[in-house]
């Protein structure tokens, strides 16, 4: 909206407050993008890091220097090029100097720079610093005209707008960062592996996906452990540009005496420190009642029980010697050494998920997500370009070298006559210039020149290196030219840095199964009771009379459910969403049990309105009385996840109709409307899906919605009612409802029989 249109004056000092607070808006997160949060595909920094690397190298701070105090680093980046907060630059140095958090470390840090454990980095006067070897890998081309170079924030420096990076840092480092409605998780890679995948589309651009993920299986993390996603998650992942891969730690068991042993832990997933799993473990061992509870709830003491009966001693040996190394020492040697291993993987974070996002900033310096090939071919791209600009800047010098040694030679061939034209010569540049038919800068160099440069032996070294100047400036001519050549010369660059600063893979990469904790529990029958209210008990046995249950004061049965101790309890919310709650673990019947909202965590203004409970294999027909359902199974309904999960795709204001659950030998499903419409379809023509909206079951008019449905078999169903003021019930046969068997969506016959509002059975 312009100011005219907002009715203020269309002249330039006048603007809306919401164009301004947009513009202004835009303004910030473009910055945060582009300034603060994410990488460069071309050299894998932020702006800060950048200036870190360019400041540091411009102090002489390479690999052999003697490194200097930390607080002269971060003074030289503030007053030249980056003037913000000097923490927040000692912060991003510090992690470039992490081996635990860079796979391949920019900074070579003395001193105190922190731990995995989230110990923080000594105090920037105190620490010391210089660049690492492999930091040339991005600076080392920096005077070679190979980027550009633009004004620092009050024009007194030229800062590179990026790092000549002889490889694609992006990948073999990773990031981590949020911007302004993006946010970016690139894992770190091997570099051994990321450079053969660059040779390989070097040399074949359109090569194939198999050979590609052949020779990336996939990250590689600073810290080792070990990847259990399967060859399929990490190529979708790398594919679509996000997704998590399954993660866990690395372990060995050491025998002891007399039988003994004990489970050593030395290397763990990312993000996760041996302060952390101690942590989680005196969680499980000793839990706190949880906010708004008076008891622990039965899954902590079940974890609790658990982990005592297994786990005797933890301690942390993590030290110079090992960067990490968690003992685990069991109850007994005679509990079996799988079991510890799951639970402490399924109770701690040694396993956990790594997120990964591949968000950076493109080559034409707009941010977006991208595949690990789109990342690649990038790179290739800079490097391409960043070589081309070296390959003219060397040929432009050595162009002007042999200019100036071709006029040299001029002198050498005629000393006599040079020494005789500048003695004579008011303006003896351009005498020579016209003597000699000499450039202007051939001219100024034979002016500079020392009488020394004259002898005979200073002639043979000109004719030598005009002679090595010509060679050179036909090689580069050369590469220049050929594209066959120019390709081998970036593999064969690409190659040398991953023979120098390659090294073996540290991460494990071995498909496994997530350890999921399953407490052994006895198989029995058991009758979960639900009342109207929501509170849950279960009571052994199946067969029990209804009527002699007792609920608080106010509530009364929704529903008896026969199942076993062994399955589990869904329950659906209002909103759409599906909570799972093992029956084992449900309360005993001698009380008025408990109720559903303390087992999950339910959003605020959420209710529970339906339960089931039995085996995986069940199945239901799902539905809103709008019309919309499907078929799910039992397996698809359950979570691990106490927050539930999002299932049913419900209306503004929609209403669920209760689970109906199908027999073996149901085969069609009758629908009653409120109206009073009849339909009856065949279950063939019902979709089995495992979340959403489902199709149309039955087509209802404006205002009207299903009241009744009932599962039926070949015996047909039951219609039971008030007729003449007597109970009455009339049994129907699949030969009496043929007239209202249709097609899914169809509206249906009104229900014509004698008992008005029936309540509709199945025949069993």
């Amino acid at each position: 909206m312009d100011a005219t249109q907002a009715g203020m004056p269309a002249d330039d000092e006048n603007i809306t407050l919401a164009l301004y607070a947009e513009q202004a808006y835009l303004d910030y997160a473009v910055s945060v993008v582009r300034g603060r949060a994410l990488p460069d595909v071309s050299d894998g920094q932020k702006p800060v890091q950048r200036r870190i690397l360019y400041a540091m190298q411009a102090m002489g701070l390479g690999p052999g220097a003697k490194p200097v105090k930390s607080a002269r680093v971060v003074g030289d980046v503030l007053g030249k090029y980056h003037p913000h907060g000097d923490q927040a630059a000692y912060d991003a140095m510090v992690r470039m100097a992490q081996s635990f958090v860079l796979r391949y470390p920019l900074v070579d840090g003395h001193g105190n720079f922190g731990s995995r454990d989230g110990d923080n980095a000594a105090a920037m006067r105190y620490t010391e610093a210089r660049l690492t070897p492999f930091a040339r890998v991005l600076l080392d081309e920096l005077d070679e005209g190979t980027v550009d170079f633009l004004p620092n924030y009050d024009g007194s420096q030229k800062e590179p707008a990026l790092l000549p990076a002889r490889l694609p840092v992006v990948l073999l480092n990773g990031a981590s960062g949020i911007a302004v409605g993006m946010a970016t998780e690139i894992p770190s890679h091997n570099l051994r592996e990321i450079a053969a995948a660059c040779v390989a589309l070097i040399r074949n651009p359109k090569l194939d996906d198999d050979s590609l993920y052949e020779l990336v299986p996939g990250p590689d993390f600073s810290g080792g452990g070990q990847i259990i996603s399967s060859p399929e998650e990490i190529r979708q992942i790398y594919e679509q540009g996000r997704g998590s891969i399954k993660a866990r730690a690395r372990w060995h068991f050491e025998e002891l005496a007399r039988g003994q042993w004990q489970m050593v832990v030395t290397e763990l997933p990312p993000g996760t420190s041996s302060q952390k799993v101690l942590e989680e473990i005196e969680e499980r061992t000793n839990p706190k009642v949880r906010a708004g509870k008076k008891t622990l709830s039965n899954e902590q003491q079940q974890t609790k029980a658990l982990m005592l009966s297994l786990l005797d001693t933890v301690r942390d040996e993590s030290g110079k010697e090992a960067a990490v190394r968690l003992v685990f020492e069991p109850k007994s040697s005679r509990i079996p050494r799988d079991e510890l291993v799951t639970a402490l993987l399924a109770q701690t974070s040694m396993e956990t998920s790594v997120p990964t996002n591949l968000v950076c900033i493109a080559r034409d310096g707009r941010p977006g997500q991208t595949s690990l090939r789109g990342m690649l071919t990038e790179w290739l791209s800079f490097r391409a370009d960043t070589m081309t600009r070296r390959t003219q800047h060397r040929l432009d010098k050595v162009t002007d070298r042999i200019h100036v040694l071709e006029g040299r030679m001029v002198v050498y061939l005629n000393v006599d006559e040079v020494i005789q034209t500048i003695r004579e010569s008011d303006e003896p540049r351009a005498a020579l210039m016209e003597r000699f038919n000499l450039s202007e800068r051939q001219a100024e160099d034979i002016l500079e020149m020392r009488l020394r440069q004259l002898a005979r032996l200073e002639g043979i070294k000109i004719e030598q290196e005009l002679e090595r100047q010509r060679a050179e400036q036909k090689k580069l001519q050369e590469l220049l030219d050929s594209p066959a050549a120019f390709k081998r010369l970036m593999i064969k660059e690409i190659e040398a840095d991953a023979k120098e600063f390659g090294d073996d893979r540290r991460t494990l990469i071995e498909v496994a199964e997530r350890a999921v904790l399953e407490t052994k529990v006895v198989e029995e029958p058991v009758t979960v009771i639900v009342s109207q209210k929501g509170w849950l008990r279960a009571r052994q046995g199946h067969g029990h009379d209804a009527s002699q249950f007792s609920f608080k004061a106010g509530d009364s049965l929704y529903d008896a459910i026969e199942c076993l101790s062994t399955h589990e309890l869904v329950a659906f919310s209002n909103t759409g969403r599906v909570y799972t709650v093992a029956v084992a673990n449900l309360p005993s019947a001698r009380g008025d049990g408990q109720p559903i909202t303390s087992m999950i965590e339910i959003e605020p203004g959420t209710r529970i309105v339906h339960m089931v409970a039995g085996p995986a294999d069940n199945r239901y027909v799902v539905a809103a009385q709008s019309g919309h359902g499907f078929i799910v199974r039992h397996a698809d309904l359950t979570t691990r996840q106490r927050a539930g999960k999002q299932f049913f795709s419900l209306d503004k204001g929609g209403v669920w109709m209760k689970p109906l659950l199908l027999k073996p030998d149901d085969t069609h499903l009758a629908m009653l409307a409120k109206q009073g419409r009849f339909l009856i379809v065949p279950l063939t023509e019902l979709k089995t899906m495992t979340g959403g909206r489902g199709t149309q079951l039955m087509g209802l008019d404006a205002g009207d919605a299903l009241a009744q449905w009932v599962a039926i078999g070949p015996q047909g169903l039951i219609a039971r009612g008030i007729y003449r003021r007597k109970e009455t019930e009339l049994v129907l046969d699949m030969d009496e409802l043929a007239d209202y068997i249709g097609k899914r969506a169809r509206k249906g016959r009104a229900l014509s029989l004698k008992i008005p509002q029936p309540k509709l059975l199945r025949r069993s």
